[in-house]
């Protein structure tokens, strides 16, 4: 077959239609919308990839972000929001788009959907990250310990070598 020398840029009605940007073009929140969805754990597997747990192998329910990322859920898993942690707390609209309450606390009553990743037989809760403030929590006390050692071996706490 012979090359076509057409362009894959599809006019758009109205004056700057030949302004669209090619199909393939990076988009400017490309990068924001990837951070976003590696904080808030939508790293399923894209289709036409099977919704199976790269580290478990078991299928989860995937399901498409408003930011173009999917997120697998535990399948028919609906828990009160209230004993999720937050930025694990999943909601499906009605069009079936998932999204994160992230640290936002729950409506009373509320009901969310859970993520397999923090279900993952497969991980150690040291990489689920449950935890993350108390996590932050840990490595500045770390720091703050690090410091009072540091002062109470100071000069004045070395013995006299004479």
């Amino acid at each position: 077959m012979g090359e076509i020398d057409e362009s894959s840029i599809i006019p758009l009605p109205d004056p700057d239609g030949h302004r669209q940007r090619p199909p393939d073009a990076p988009r400017p929140w490309e990068r924001t919308d990837r951070a976003q969805a590696v904080t808030e754990g939508a790293t399923g597997p894209e289709p036409p990839a099977p919704p199976e747990c790269p580290d478990c192998g078991l299928v989860g329910e995937r399901r498409v972000t408003y930011y173009g990322a999917h997120v697998l859920l535990e399948p028919d898993m609906r828990v009160p929001a209230h004993m999720v942690p937050a930025w694990h707390r999943w909601y499906v609209d009605l069009n079936g788009t998932a999204w994160n309450s992230r640290e936002d606390e729950p409506a009373p009553g509320a009901v969310c959907r859970v993520p397999h990743r923090i279900a993952c037989p497969g991980l150690r809760i040291e990489e689920v990250g449950l935890w993350r403030w108390l996590d932050a929590v840990r490595a500045q006390n770390a720091r703050r310990a690090r410091r009072k050692a540091d002062e109470d071996t100071g000069p004045a706490a070395l013995p006299d070598a004479g």
